[in-house]
């Protein structure tokens, strides 16, 4: 007679394969598990109704730390949003320097996920490239927004201040660095023996089960479907450059991480044309006549969205006229894959795999907790 004894298991909030404040609870038999359970809530915060709270502007200081990896993005649809219900117009150069912003912080984050991989198989020689390279990104933030992670720049109306007389020659002496690192990155990660094996058909996701949670970016394209908001719904003015959307048709763990090593090449593409094309002018438009902190932005509701580096990233808004937003939502890019997928998909992984599920399929639980 087979004998079985389910046991639960503890990952998080505080352990190594965990990333963020939060818990999955496991349920396992043996060395593989029967049962998960996404435990959020220990972040403490509460971003939405914070942000109802506070005028429009105050908001600035607030939403960046949704997600600490990839801050500007909130800033980024917040702004949109704003900028939406009280029809300001964004100045042409703006634009430009958002998109400069944007990618930059994609590739900090995608080579901080590159990172994670090491650090969930061992091979922690790729984590210290990967972050120290994040940081020469967060060297160029600070020369520009003055804050290496929270930059509260993208405001409503463009951006706080013009760019720093020469950061664009930085800008391209870093590009440069990091194209040239490409097969430093490709032989000890892509082409490695034992990550190869350790994530070929690992943590599965067919293209039916993405679209049925709501999974985007590149975990959806991962499945072979192109699905990317810069493409489908350009903002800024990603609709001037030229850039490729990066698919791969396994839908499992190396394919999702390669294809973020693949959209850092796409990046870098990005910001060469944003260079070269960006325009002179103004930085920002006046959005009050009075005081911005008693900006009354009008009555409406709109929901803007962008590609981040974990997908459709996006923001709910209703205003009633007033100093402060009436009703806010954010829409994590990993909510689906956080929350639903941990409690349908990462039953029949090995204990030994759970932090290499969590880190390839892309898991920023403040987007949850929020």
């Amino acid at each position: 007679m087979r004998v079985s004894k389910e046991v639960k298991l503890f990952l998080g909030p505080n352990h190594p394969g965990m990333h963020g404040n939060s818990s999955v609870h496991l349920y396992v038999e043996g060395d593989t598990v029967v049962r998960a359970r996404l435990v959020p809530g220990f972040l403490h915060r509460g971003f939405e109704k914070l942000m109802e709270r506070r005028g429009w502007m105050q908001n600035l200081a607030l939403i960046p730390r949704i997600c600490v990896p990839e801050p500007d993005i909130n800033e980024m649809v917040y702004a949109m949003a704003a900028e939406a219900l009280s029809g300001t117009e964004v100045p042409e150069r703006a634009h430009w320097i958002r998109m400069i912003i944007l990618e930059l912080a994609r590739i900090a984050s995608h080579l901080m996920a590159l990172g994670g991989v090491g650090g969930s198989t061992g091979l922690y020689t790729i984590s210290h490239w990967t972050l120290a390279d994040r940081d020469r990104i967060l060297d160029i933030f600070e020369k520009i927004t003055g804050a290496r992670v929270y930059h509260m720049y993208i405001v409503p109306g463009g951006v706080r201040k013009d760019l720093p007389e020469g950061i664009e020659s930085e800008i391209l002496e870093f590009l440069d660095y990091i194209e040239s690192r490409s097969d430093e990155f490709e032989n000890l990660l892509l082409k490695n023996r034992i990550i190869r094996t350790r994530t070929e058909g690992l943590a599965l996701l067919t293209r039916e089960e993405a679209l049925e949670i709501g999974v985007t970016g590149v975990g959806l394209r991962a499945t072979g479907l192109p699905y990317d908001i810069r493409k489908i719904d350009p903002y800024a003015k990603y609709d001037s450059v030229v850039f490729d959307v990066p698919t791969a048709t396994e839908g499992d763990a190396f394919a999702r991480f390669t294809l973020k090593y693949y959209e850092m090449k796409q990046s870098i593409r990005i910001l060469r044309q944003v260079l070269e094309k960006m325009p002179e002018g103004p930085v920002n438009a006046k959005i009050s006549s009075g005081s911005a902190l008693r900006w009354r932005v009008p009555e409406g509701t709109v929901y803007t969205h962008i590609e981040s580096s974990r997908g459709e990233y996006g923001y709910f808004v209703v205003s009633d006229g007033g100093e402060k937003p009436y009703r806010i939502n954010v829409r994590g890019a990993s909510f689906p894959q956080g929350l639903y997928g941990v409690e349908k998909l990462l039953a029949g992984t090995r204990i030994e795999d759970v932090a290499l599920w969590l880190t390839t399929m892309d898991f920023c639980p403040p987007e949850i907790d929020r």
